[in-house]
This record gives structure tokens, C-alpha cells and sequence, in this order.
């Protein structure tokens, strides 16, 4: 039996960490104000010119079905089951069938990602009326549930008698996965457990359909996010049986015969084809061979980060060291050969999937928004595991460039693909990069990436601090203004975090501990502060200073990329920090083709970009004057400004549109010359060649996370050098 509680180091419960970093809490106040109300109006198919969702449309199809099961009894004639395609839409949009299932197979995810983010942003502003709102969805929600536990609309609609039957594609496990962790979020929020219930309901039908028993079903999703998912609902119940089901899902996975080869044969048999073995690419679903023999990131970019993060999970509660292993070579396989440095991932629109080593085209890239907050996921697992630096930096990366820029500034468009190179006229005439949009979309029929963004930035404390299983150390992995609660070394122990972060290295830490009559007792335990690789690595502890080392109550020593501050503490005592934050002109791995002979150019969390807005067409003409920047880094300027961003509609449904915005950011001029564009002028297609004409220039640079937020325009990450 599993022990949930052998673990290294966990999370910090919800409610003991809140955000009020400037930069942070704007964009949670956004995601409060305005993405959550927006796509609410997007599940209910209330949003003029956006793609439909159908989710809710499809839980009050169930529910109304449910209701005509229960008054009949016996005499009611489920649906038998009829595949509509893995998208069914309406033959008459403008009025869809209300008792047939409509979307993706896994549509039913609109509302778990919805209810998560809601749960956390009711976590720390309380909300009667959003509250109520999603205790009447919840309602709807729990009444599409079948009286064994299994909720999931694209079965119940379609037919029952066809479940569990495709689990390679049809993403019931994936559904499952959502909801408990929608579940989960909410329940913490609000202390209802109407939602949970129903997710603990639907765990325990699948517990009592998979196994290895004689009898039951073999199989593991084809969508992973359910490992994980159980492993939460586990520690959030205290029933370890969830915890063995996530465990049976990680080992069984791969295993010979290969479960979706036999599934697709049953299948097969049962529709009367005629089954004729192929090759399959069960690379993409992560299923080719059990995780211990697999040392390449491979497939879907989004099932495999999902997938390795609920390996982390079950690796940490269980100290198996084949899995622990695994973890950390597939994470050097990511971070080394495939990462991009937007902390993106997945760099082919051909199954949304991991590209071979060192492919990281910049104009075709994917690099999924749902793929950088599955690496995020994957990133802090590897934290709890072991603390080290690297995964810490990883995860800030992808938070803070392609988790951000996945979503307008305003809150009300949203990118899916999430490129490094952008020339508008090639997304629109270019059917390979059809994929790649110049502008955020106001909603997708495939609507994974929206509220998945939104779940995150509401519950981005919960990814900048750990705690050692023994409670004996504080981990701050991620420098944000706020509150976090902690018991540590037995006392309840608060730290009051300020903190300039993304603009500037500087802050300060404050740490309260409890009074007794007696007064303020000093305790004794450990803050273990992360010492990002953008301001120097380990030589950045320099930065820091405890007032408690003047008298020597505290002492510091340095490990895998943390300062270890231990020792007594006392009331009031400060931990002042000012990490340096140069500008960093980086090149690519030589082998890394598409960025051969090109710069890209990062400040602190940050990677910076060029738009045509701010440097003119044809951004492929620009020259980073690399020397120059080399020798004399302080030819480069960083700038504080306003940003305003505002961008007017292109067609009537609004596409490209951004309200107006105005926020704090740094941006950067570096010193560069362009290239004359002679040739172009003369219409000549080839030339003798002849150097280069230079015409010196600058280059202005906004953060990666900014861009497409002033109107449709060329944009680049790497400039030539």
C-alpha cells in the first residue's frame, strides 16, 4: 500500500500563500476579472465570434438524460453507441440537437479547468457571487453523473455500452484527470464537497475496472493527466487507494502485449473490420515502452510532460529509484536537446509532439501554451523531489515567457502555438504554417490552452515554495511579493516576501513567528533560497544577507544551486536580497541549425523579442552588433517604460483585438545595423554577391510574453550576429 506521506519536500497548501508582487497579482486580477467571467460566457457558448464549446451544453444534455433514466427505471432505453468523430458539431450551428453531445471527445475539460481556476482565485478574494455561479455549474455537473460514478458526457450521450473502449484516443481517463483536480482546487477553496465527492465517486468505478486482476481492465489513458490527479486526490482524502491506482497507471504503461494494439484489434473485431496490424506510433502517446526504458522525450509534448510529472509524483511517494531515475533522464533529454529558450517545448505541429534532438525551428515551432504548464508541472515535481536550482529556473522560464504569452494583456485572446519567429504574410499564405497565428484567437473549439493558462496564473504561489518533509526547511524557489505560512521546525513560521521581480533583482524577505505569553521565542529552522542561474548561479549568494549573521545565530552554506540560511531565528528578522540582473546575449548549441549565427537576448526571467511595430518590416535584415555588445555590455539600454498595448479589430468577429492597456515593463535598445535591402528595391532575384551595405541602427526589444499585443507585425526572438 502506498504511503502518500513519504515524500521529500510538498507544496504549500492553498491557502498559506498569496501573491501581492505587483507584477503577479495584476495578472491574477486579470485572470479574476476578466479571463474567468470570459470563459464562462465561452463554456456556455456565449461569446459572439468565438469558436462554440458546448461543455455546458453537453452536462445539461446528461443531466436531462440522467433525470429521464431515473423516472422510467427499467422501462428507459440508454443510447446504443454511434461514433460521430473525435469533433462532432451541429448540422445547424445556430441550433444545435440539446440531447446530443457536441465538441472534442474531451470537451467535458472546459469546466474542470474553469472550476480549478475558480477555486483558487476564490481562495484569496472571496467571491459570493462567482461562488454561486459555480455551485450551480457544479449542480448541473454532478447531475450528468451515472449512479456508478462514471461522468464523462461523450460516453453517456453517445452510448454506454462503448466505453472504456477506446482509451488510446478518447480521453476518458484524461477528463477524469480534470475534473479531480477541479475538484480538488474548489474543495480547498470553499470546504464543499459536492464536486470532490463526485470525482472520489468516478476514481472508485475506475479503481474497480483496472488491474492486472483476472477480470479487469489493463489498460492506462491515452491522455495522461489522471496519474497525477490521483496522486493530489490521495493526499487530499487520505485514501492510499488512489495513490495505487496512479502507481498501477505509471507501470502498466508500455508494458508487452502493448494494451492500445489489443484494444485496436478488439475495436476492430467489433465494428466487423478487418483488423490488419500496422506500425502504430505509440511513441506519441508515450506508450512504446515502459518508462524505465525510456530515455528520449517523445510524442505529444502535452501528454509527456503530464505524463513525467505524474512519474515524479509517484517516484516520490513510493522512492522507487528506477522511476527516480527515469525522471531525471528524461528531464535532461527536455532541458538539454529540446527546450526552447522561451521555456517552451513540443516543436512540430505534427502531433503537437517533441521534434528529434536539437530541431527547434523558430518560424514552425508549436511550443503548445497547455505544453509550457505541463513542463511548469513536471519542473516542480522534480523540486519536491530533489531541490535543485535547475528545475526552478526551467519552471520560471516557462511561466514567465510562453505560460504568459499565450494570453493577451487584456485578458481576452489567447495564443495555442507559441512561435519565436513570426512574418504575417507566411502564416497566412504558407499552409505549413497555417498553425502558426500572428494574432491571439478570442477562443478555440479545441480549448485546452485558455483555461489551462488561467489555472495557472491563479495558482502560481503554489509553485514558489516547498517545504522539506521534516519541516525543518523553507524552500523559496520563485521570488514574488507575497505572504507564505509554514510550520516550521514545529512553530507556525510566516514570511512577508517584497520583490521587484521580472523588472529588478531586489527585495526583501521578513519572517514573523508566533508570541506567547512569555514573549517571542527564537526557533530554529532553515530558508533555503534559490539562486537563479540568470543572476550568476551559486555566485549570486552574494546577493543575500540575514541579519541574523551578524550575531552568527544563522549560517549559510550553498547546495545544488540554494543559499541554506540555518539556524535561530527571531521575530522581525530580514533577508535582504539584490541579484544582479544583466542583460545575457545567448547563442544556441551549435547544432541547433535554425539559430546558427544568431543571438538571442535575455534579462533576468525574461527572454526579449523585436516587433515590426518597434523596428520596421523585414526583421530578417537586422544584425545584433554582437562584438560591440560583448565588449561593452552597457552599450546595451534597459528602459522603464508604460506599455500600452491596443490593437484594433480586423473583421467583424473581432479577431486581433486587444483593449487598452497600460503596464510597467522593461525593454531593451541594443546596439545593431540592418542590411541594405537593395536587391529588393532593384527586383532583381539574384545578384553577384558583394558585402553586406550596414546601416548602423538599434534595435528596440520587448519581453517574448508582450508581444502581439499592438496589432499584427513580424516579430523574432533570434536576431543574426
Amino acid at each position: 500500500m502506498t504511503d502518500i506521506h513519504n515524500r521529500h519536500s510538498h507544496p504549500i497548501e492553498l491557502r498559506d500563500a498569496t501573491v501581492t508582487d505587483p507584477f503577479w497579482a495584476a495578472e491574477q486580477e486579470l485572470v479574476r476579472t476578466a479571463v474567468i467571467p470570459y470563459q464562462w460566457n465561452a463554456l456556455n457558448d456565449n461569446v459572439p465570434g468565438a469558436a462554440p464549446s458546448y461543455c455546458m451544453h453537453n452536462f445539461k444534455a446528461a443531466a436531462a438524460q440522467n433525470a429521464e433514466r431515473h423516472e422510467q427505471g427499467k422501462a428507459f432505453v440508454p443510447p446504443k453507441y454511434t461514433f460521430r468523430g473525435f469533433e462532432a458539431l451541429p448540422e445547424d450551428p445556430a441550433n444545435p440537437d440539446p440531447d446530443k453531445f457536441y465538441g472534442f471527445v474531451f470537451q467535458d475539460t472546459d469546466f474542470s479547468k474553469w472550476i480549478e481556476a475558480v477555486g483558487y482565485s476564490l481562495t484569496h478574494h472571496p467571491d459570493a457571487e462567482l461562488e454561486a455561479t459555480a455551485d450551480a455549474a457544479i449542480d448541473i455537473v454532478c447531475a450528468a453523473q451515472l449512479d456508478n460514478g462514471y461522468l464523462d458526457t461523450y460516453y453517456i450521450l453517445n452510448g454506454m455500452d462503448r466505453h472504456f473502449t477506446n482509451l488510446k484516443d478518447h480521453h476518458e481517463l484524461y477528463c477524469f484527470g480534470h475534473l479531480v483536480e477541479g475538484a480538488v482546487a474548489y474543495y480547498e477553496a470553499t470546504g464543499k464537497r459536492k464536486l470532490l465527492d463526485a470525482a472520489c465517486r468516478f476514481a472508485d468505478y475506475i479503481d474497480s475496472r483496472f488491474g492486472t486482476e483476472e477480470g479487469r481492465l489493463h489498460g492506462y489513458p491515452g491522455h495522461e493527466i489522471a496519474e497525477m490527479a490521483l496522486v493530489k486526490l490521495a493526499a487530499v482524502t487520505g485514501e492510499t487507494r488512489y495513490a495505487d491506482l496512479a502507481e498501477y497507471f505509471v507501470w502498466q504503461r508500455g508494458q508487452q502485449p502493448l494494451y492500445f494494439a489489443l484494444e485496436d484489434r478488439r475495436r476492430a473485431e467489433e465494428d466487423g473490420r478487418n483488423y490488419e496490424p500496422r506500425e502504430q506510433n505509440y511513441t506519441y502517446y508515450q506508450a512504446d515502452k515502459p518508462v524505465t526504458e525510456q530515455t528520449e522525450a517523445l510524442g505529444h509534448a502535452v501528454r509527456a510532460a503530464y505524463f513525467y510529472s505524474g512519474v515524479a509524483d509517484v517516484a516520490r511517494i513510493t522512492g522507487e529509484a528506477a522511476l527516480l531515475e527515469s525522471c531525471e533522464t528524461l528531464w535532461r533529454n527536455i532541458v538539454d536537446r529540446k527546450l526552447y529558450i522561451t521555456g517552451g517545448i513540443g516543436a512540430t505541429h505534427m502531433g503537437e509532439a517533441f521534434s528529434f534532438d536539437y530541431d527547434l525551428p523558430n518560424d514552425t515551432a508549436y511550443s503548445e501554451s497547455c505544453a509550457a504548464i505541463a513542463l511548469a508541472f513536471f519542473a516542480r515535481r522534480m523540486l519536491e523531489i530533489q531541490p535543485k536550482s535547475e528545475y526552478a529556473d526551467v519552471m520560471e522560464s516557462a511561466l514567465y515567457n510562453t505560460t504568459l504569452a499565450g494570453m493577451a494583456l487584456d485578458g481576452k485572446s489567447f495564443f495555442y502555438v507559441n512561435p519565436l519567429e513570426v512574418v504575417p504574410e507566411a502564416c497566412h499564405r504558407d499552409e505549413r504554417k497555417f498553425h502558426v497565428k500572428p494574432v491571439r484567437q478570442k477562443w478555440f473549439g479545441c480549448a485546452c490552452c485558455p483555461p489551462n493558462i488561467a489555472r495557472m496564473v491563479e495558482s502560481v504561489q503554489q509553485y514558489a515554495y516547498t517545504v522539506a518533509d521534516d519541516a525543518s526547511t523553507l524552500y523559496v524557489h520563485l521570488y514574488m511579493g507575497g505572504v507564505v505560512s509554514a510550520k516550521l521546525g514545529g512553530s507556525d513560521v510566516s514570511l512577508e516576501v517584497r520583490a521587484g521581480m521580472p523588472w529588478n533583482g531586489a527585495g526583501a524577505i521578513t519572517v514573523t513567528l508566533p508570541s506567547s505569553d512569555e514573549g517571542q521565542v527564537p526557533e530554529s529552522f532553515a530558508l533555503a533560497l534559490r539562486l537563479p542561474a540568470w543572476a550568476g548561479g551559486e555566485s549570486a549568494a552574494d546577493s543575500i544577507h540575514a541579519t541574523g549573521e551578524k550575531d552568527s545565530r544563522i549560517t549559510r552554506t550553498t547546495r545544488d544551486g540554494y543559499l541554506y540560511l540555518t539556524g535561530t531565528w527571531r521575530d522581525g528578522d530580514v533577508i535582504d536580497f539584490d541579484f544582479p540582473m544583466p542583460v545575457r546575449m545567448i547563442a544556441a548549441n551549435p547544432l541547433v541549425r535554425e539559430d546558427a549565427g544568431k543571438v538571442a537576448f535575455i534579462r533576468g526571467p525574461l527572454a526579449y523579442c523585436a516587433e515590426g511595430t518597434d523596428n520596421g518590416d523585414n526583421l530578417h535584415l537586422l544584425h545584433a552588433d554582437a562584438e560591440t555588445i560583448a565588449a561593452d555590455p552597457d552599450s546595451v539600454k534597459v528602459n522603464e517604460i508604460t506599455f500600452h498595448a491596443q490593437a484594433a479589430a480586423q473583421d467583424e468577429r473581432g479577431l486581433g483585438e486587444v483593449e487598452p492597456v497600460d503596464l510597467p515593463m522593461v525593454t531593451l535598445t541594443i546596439p545593431a545595423w540592418r542590411e541594405s535591402s537593395q536587391g529588393a528595391a532593384d527586383k532583381s532575384l539574384y545578384a553577384l554577391w558583394q558585402p553586406a551595405q550596414r546601416q548602423p541602427t538599434e534595435v528596440t526589444l520587448i519581453p517574448y510574453f508582450a508581444w502581439a499585443n499592438r496589432g499584427e507585425t513580424e516579430m523574432t526572438v533570434f536576431l543574426r550576429s
